[in-house]
């Protein structure tokens, strides 16, 4: 068969490649061309072309609004080859002060609401650029950007807009592509240009630094709150993240004794009527009980959404359950995803700023070349005007002498070395430039174009010029239109509602074994027996483990565990499992990031972190150190170093002070010291610390207290013994010192495991190494001198001792049967003889 020349011809093709080949051509168009801003300005393309359209039509801030459907008719006839509601809905948006932190759009009429509603019809509103977005496109027409040709090849359409204020940043953006999205959260202005202010300065300024001086975080048109400073730091530092925001919500008592929470601010694009819907629904399905009237009571004033409550609930609560619940708490993933060059890329804060501040620099060197052209232009034609007034007798007889105006020109420029525009300007030239004044203008304006051509070189020739330009510049666009913050950022919140917000408050014991065993129980599991009792088993543990400490703490405090290695983990009291009472709970390492050759040597309790309160450090060698607690608010999941050991040496205690006590260290030989606590000054978090107290040969320290004069020091041995000694037994003296006797040590009584502080009104639980426990009131413990051995607090097995004590709140007694209560004084007797003196207490 033969082809004929115009026969149409089939080509075979693959359809699996044609697929894969057409769809990538799609999804780049889309990326390209639709969804992805432009780094240097902030704009997807229909922005863009709304902004330029505006300004091409005049619509500037200063004249007068027009209507809507003019605008859109002018973008989607020259630029937009879409729907007129995908313009409009647009334009709509960058109207609404909710949406936009600064608005581009001026909108006249219904441009919708918080609630939902949507705007008027296009034909019925009007609008114009606003003040801001005319800072988008000023210096348009010096030849700043490029252009390229619209849709059909009629009319041209900028690839970019000036944009003299970082609008990526400053009003953010959101936008879903084929395989991707950018979502990127509007700042406050001032903030931004501060940024790029000290990148022109310093282009090796870290993010850190930016985050800690300049830009502190996302800003949103609806204020609200901002939980913490991870996500953004996250964000920040690679361009992805996510942060938490809140509703800002006032509690308010009243005078009959009920509560009622105010809404003022919502996250960012939080639909006000549909939140107010949501917790009717909750309301009314009992998923939250205690509402009594809910009500919208927002005006052209402000958002005002009020919530009554019963009398008899707790606000907090229930606003915590609002926050899990609904839209008054919601997150922000933050996507940071622009057009470089063309092509999409993640970028990190910094990498935004320098790519604007790049755009700035060729906005500005383009504008100043031409502005320079146009000087050199108009230069050259005086320099021929003023040739011509040089010689002006003989320039009128030339001209006057010529047949028509093409000889004239040539004769000028033959006679003159002139060029064709000086030649011509000289016969443009008005008869009254000839005056003595008007000459005089042409010279002055010479001489200003000579300077003005030798200062636009100069700043072609200087980049530090350019800088300092685009620094005038944003300064000025910053005392124009800066504002305050709106959105306030909570140091130190959770990307999460904490779950004690929904928990009850209660006291709580929590213990860990040698071996690392967790858990914790309420405090009345422990009931109140008279010294001597034999106590309950309180934790089963493991075959050679035992408990080593013993805490009393609530469910809502937080709990730092110090390692021996002078680490602290965080963890929540009710984050920690709870078990029976014979139960050996779960390995600590399932529930902190500790490492495999480190343990918990200490555990404290804080209910708040603040600056004027510390922790004092002391180790097993009499090292001590003081640090700011408020150094330790933000503790991640790895743990944090607490301090720095020295060689061999552990972290065996930590305490709370105020920066006013006295501290007391005991040590396992029956030595104790005390001295004021400003005699260590404040260190910060990783430093070593200095010497406490000096140990003798053999000795180390087993506790360290805070001690006051109304205080008694509780001194219990590792044979069950104790007693109370009043603190004024124990004088004050520097730091550094050996100490004195606190305990005098027999084999019967053994060595020192504990010294605490106490009031004498507590109780004091004792827990042995097989995890027998016995909890008795702090009076039944006999108050005698330093220099004695105590009484038997425990009767122990040959092959058990004393583990770890721990002072509680006092805990109403139960009453034991009558014949218990005589064996027990039988006991209590027998026992009595063990205070006496060291000389008479020989078995």
């Amino acid at each position: 068969m033969v082809d004929q020349p115009n026969r149409p011809r089939v080509q075979e093709v693959n359809i699996s490649q044609e697929m894969r080949t057409s769809f990538l051509d799609y999804a780049m168009s889309v990326i390209v061309a639709r969804a992805l801003p432009d780094v240097r300005d902030g704009l997807k393309p229909v922005h863009r072309r709304i902004l330029y359209a505006m300004n091409d039509l005049g619509m500037h801030s200063d004249k007068a609004y027009k209507k809507s459907a003019r605008i859109v008719g002018e973008v989607i006839g020259k630029y937009h080859p879409h729907g007129d509601s995908a313009v409009y809905d647009t334009m709509v948006r960058m109207a609404q002060d909710f949406n936009y932190r600064y608005m581009l759009v001026d909108g006249h009429g219904n441009f919708g609401s918080v609630d939902g509603d949507a705007a008027a019809a296009m034909r019925y509103t009007e609008a114009r650029m606003s003040k801001i977005s005319m800072e988008i496109l000023r210096d348009i027409n010096k030849d700043t950007i490029d252009y390229t040709d619209n849709y059909d090849g009629a009319e041209k359409e900028p690839v970019v807009l000036p944009a003299r204020f970082p609008n990526l940043l400053v009003n953010g953006t959101s936008g879903i592509a084929v395989g991707m999205a950018t979502n990127v959260p509007p700042h406050q202005l001032g903030e931004v240009i501060n940024g790029v202010l000290a990148l022109s300065k310093d282009p090796d300024i870290t993010i850190q630094e930016l985050m800690e001086n300049y830009i502190y975080g996302p800003d949103f048109p609806t204020g609200g709150q901002i939980l913490g400073m991870s996500g953004i730091r996250k964000a920040y530092e690679t361009g992805k993240g996510s942060i938490t925001i809140r509703a800002n919500v006032e509690i308010e008592e009243q005078a009959n004794g009920k509560s009622r929470m105010i809404v003022t601010e919502l996250p960012y694009q939080v639909n006000k009527a549909r939140l107010v819907e949501k917790i009717a629904e909750l309301a009314r399905d009992k998923k939250v009980e205690g509402i009594t009237d809910l009500r919208d009571e927002s005006d052209r004033n402000g958002m005002r959404v009020v919530i009554e409550l019963r009398k008899d609930v707790n606000p907090n609560v229930m606003l915590n359950n609002l926050y899990k619940q609904t839209a008054l708490q919601t997150s922000f993933g933050i996507n940071m995803l622009a057009l470089v060059d063309g092509h999409p890329k993640v970028l990190n804060l910094k990498q935004v700023l320098e790519h604007y501040l790049e755009h700035q620099k060729v906005v500005i060197r383009r504008r100043t070349a031409y502005e320079l052209r146009k000087a050199e232009a108009r230069a050259h034609i005086l320099e021929g005007l003023r040739v011509a007034l040089d010689h002006l007798d003989e320039v009128i007889k030339l001209i006057r002498e010529s047949k028509t105006t093409e000889i004239a020109r040539e004769g000028l420029m033959t006679r003159f070395e002139l060029s064709e525009k000086q030649a011509q300007a000289i016969l443009d030239m008005r008869l009254q430039r000839l005056t003595g004044l008007e000459r005089e203008k042409i010279e002055d304006e010479y001489q200003e174009l000579v300077k003005l051509i030798a200062e636009l070189r100069a700043i072609l020739a200087d980049e530090e010029k350019v800088l300092e330009i685009i620094r005038d510049e944003l300064t000025e666009v910053k005392e124009r239109f800066n504002d305050s913050r709106r959105t306030e950022i909570v140091i130190g919140g959770t990307d999460f509602i904490e779950d004690e917000d929904l928990i009850p408050e209660e006291t709580i014991i929590v213990t860990l074994t040698h071996q690392g065993y967790i858990k914790r129980l309420p405090a009345s599991t422990y009931r109140t027996q008279r010294r001597g009792g034999r106590g309950v088993q309180g934790m089963g543990t493991h075959e050679d483990d035992f408990v080593e400490h013993l805490l009393s703490t609530s469910t809502h405090n937080t709990l730092l565990f110090f390692s021996n290695k002078g680490k602290v983990y965080k963890a929540k009291g009710y984050e920690v499992p709870e078990f029976g009472r014979t139960a050996k709970g779960i390995p600590i390492i399932n529930m902190l990031e500790i490492e495999r050759d480190e343990w918990i040597n200490a555990v404290i309790a804080v209910e708040e972190f603040v600056d004027d309160w510390y922790f004092f450090f002391t180790t097993r060698k009499g090292i001590s150190k003081r640090t700011s607690i408020s150094q330790f608010a933000n503790i991640r999941k790895g743990g944090l170093i607490a301090l720095n050991l020295r060689e061999e040496d552990e972290l065996i205690s930590v305490r709370l002070t105020d920066g006013k006590k006295d501290i007391m260290i005991g040590t396992r030989d029956g030595m104790l010291i005390r001295f004021e606590e400003d005699q260590v000054r404040t260190m910060g978090r990783t430093a070593a610390g200095v010497k406490g107290i000096s140990l003798r040969d053999g000795d180390e320290v087993v506790s360290m207290e805070i001690l006051e004069n109304d205080l008694q020091v509780l001194t219990v041995t590792d044979k069950g013994f104790g007693k109370r000694t009043p603190a004024d037994d124990y004088r004050i003296t520097n730091r550094g010192g050996k100490g004195i006797l606190t305990c005098n040590l027999t084999e019967r009584n053994g060595k020192v495991v504990a010294v605490k502080a106490v009031t004498g009104e507590e109780d004091v639980m004792i827990i042995t190494a097989t995890g027998v426990l016995i909890r008795m009131p702090m009076e039944g413990i006999s108050e005698t001198g330093r220099n004695t051995q105590g009484v038997r607090l425990i009767r122990l097995q040959e092959d058990e001792s004393v583990a770890t004590v721990a002072v509680l709140e006092p805990e109403e007694e139960e009453e034991a049967p009558e014949e218990a209560q005589e064996a027990a004084e039988t006991v209590l007797e027998n026992e009595e003889t063990t205070e006496e003196s060291p000389s008479d207490n020989e078995e």
